[in-house]
């Protein structure tokens, strides 16, 4: 049972702690929707999203009015659109015209984002799958709601590196393709190892083949939530610190399991996941950096500051669980740069690199994210980069990302403004030395060896 004890402390997270639900997310499958006929297959993508999605936006903002619970944005997530169009798309214009429809769809039904545009390719690559890759830079510039992810590698099949050096090229590309638009492409673009299937956090949202024919997902976030908790434990020890972490976190899932079930229950659709991840906005007071400093760093990005995320992102997983029998999706702590005031100040005071957040990556939930470095860094560098992060993924059977924008026209010293919940960054500085002839070998790096576990 609730006590009116735990109300009165849900109201107070959600008017002083900015607690909110980030995302009511719909996947569904567009596995019926396969033709050989490129018309059809768009005619089939567009009406059953808008036939299951037609009612997802306003129950969101029933649930968000009747239970006085902000529920941020509503979305979409569908199957890899590499996958759906093999048969009809026989050029990148094809696929960029699935996207077309997508985001008419998205348009029609009101979400703000629809993400699946995406290809599995963590082994190989089919001739779909590099048709619709290649599409990417196009796609999005002429679409505004459609996000686009590629997996490049797991921890079972190891890394394509073929596929690796193809994104380095394919993000530049979506940089020069909407640099008129702050190279806003490639915000809504991201590569994965070891990517989820049920995420309902954009832009690496897509439908995975095992999953139902339509379900719903839900993020819940609240950095400030866990900052002002750990406020009342300053100068305690370790455990204490831990067990208010993971208590903080378990009330936070609850709210997101309330509106998973009575969305699913109004929608007529099974819920699939809470997704708790610390999830930071521009907002003051909505930072995950800021909590890192409530443990006691001087500065995110400070000697500890892998230590303290890695003890962060533990301690939410477990009270996520406690609170959740289905608890997926990434579930834990994201850091990306430019969603988060207290990364952008220790990245504008030199105490936070991109070498440090790749060392913080290995302990928290995604990867690197939404960092702005230079508009002249070479397709092999973001490859390269691309490669570290991947590997880190690979080795420690974990989920990483990289949503890296470089910015035509722009240097360290610079800054871009992306607006909303995307914030602004300040141009990094990227390691000048070539890894070029690495990235060229070509094929696959092996997966290790503890993959094998039959």
């Amino acid at each position: 049972m609730i006590n009116i004890f735990e109300v009165h402390e849900t109201n107070e997270m959600i008017a002083h702690e900015n607690l909110d639900v980030r995302t009511i997310t719909m996947g569904i499958s567009l596995l019926d929707c396969m033709d050989s006929d490129l018309d059809e297959l768009n005619k089939k993508i567009y009406k059953k999203i808008t036939t299951l999605a037609k009612d997802l936006v306003a129950t969101g903002e029933e649930i968000s009015a009747e239970y006085g619970i902000p529920i941020v944005n509503k979305r979409i997530s569908v199957t890899p659109i590499g996958i759906i169009g093999s048969a009809a798309c026989k050029t990148e214009d094809d696929f960029v015209s699935i996207a077309k429809t997508l985001n008419k769809a998205a348009i029609e039904v009101g979400v703000n984002f629809l993400g699946g545009y995406s290809a599995l390719v963590s082994k190989g690559m089919t001739k779909a799958d590099e048709l619709l890759i290649r599409s990417i830079p196009k796609a999005l510039a002429v679409t505004q709601r459609v996000c686009s992810s590629v997996n490049l590698g797991s921890s079972k099949t190891g890394i394509n590196m073929d596929a690796v050096k193809l994104m380095g090229e394919i993000v530049k590309k979506t940089a020069f393709e909407t640099k008129d638009d702050g190279c806003m492409g490639c915000a809504k673009l991201v590569v994965f190892c070891n990517a989820p299937d049920d995420n309902p956090f954009m832009a690496g949202a897509f439908h995975g083949v095992t999953e139902a024919d339509a379900i719903i997902n839900v993020g819940v976030s609240g950095p400030g939530v866990v900052k002002h908790a750990l406020e009342s434990v300053r100068g305690e020890n370790f455990e204490i610190l831990c067990e208010t972490i993971k208590k903080t976190a378990f009330k936070v899932t609850r709210v997101g399991q309330l509106v998973a079930k009575e969305a699913s229950k109004r929608l007529g659709v099974p819920f699939g996941i809470i997704d708790l991840s610390l999830a930071p906005t521009p907002a003051i007071g909505d930072s995950v950096a800021e909590i890192l400093e409530e443990i006691g760093l001087e500065s995110v990005g400070a000697p500890g500051t892998t230590a303290a995320l890695a003890l962060l992102n533990d301690q939410v997983k477990k009270g996520g669980v406690m609170a959740s029998s289905y608890v997926g999706g990434l579930s834990g702590a994201f850091i990306p740069v430019s969603e988060d005031q207290g990364m952008i100040d220790a990245a504008n005071s030199g105490a936070l690199t991109i070498e440090k957040l790749e060392a913080m990556t290995c302990v928290c939930s995604v990867g690197l994210d939404m960092i702005a470095i230079p508009g002249d860094t070479t397709e092999s560098t973001i490859s390269g980069i691309i490669a570290d992060e991947m590997a880190i993924g690979m080795v420690n059977n974990k989920t990483t990302a990289v949503r890296i924008i470089p910015v035509i026209g722009k240097d360290v010293g610079d800054s871009v403004e992306f607006g909303g919940l995307l914030g602004y960054a300040p141009i990094m500085p990227v390691n000048k030395y070539s890894c070029e002839k690495m990235v060229n070998r070509g094929g696959r790096i092996p997966a290790p060896i503890h993959s094998f576990k039959n």
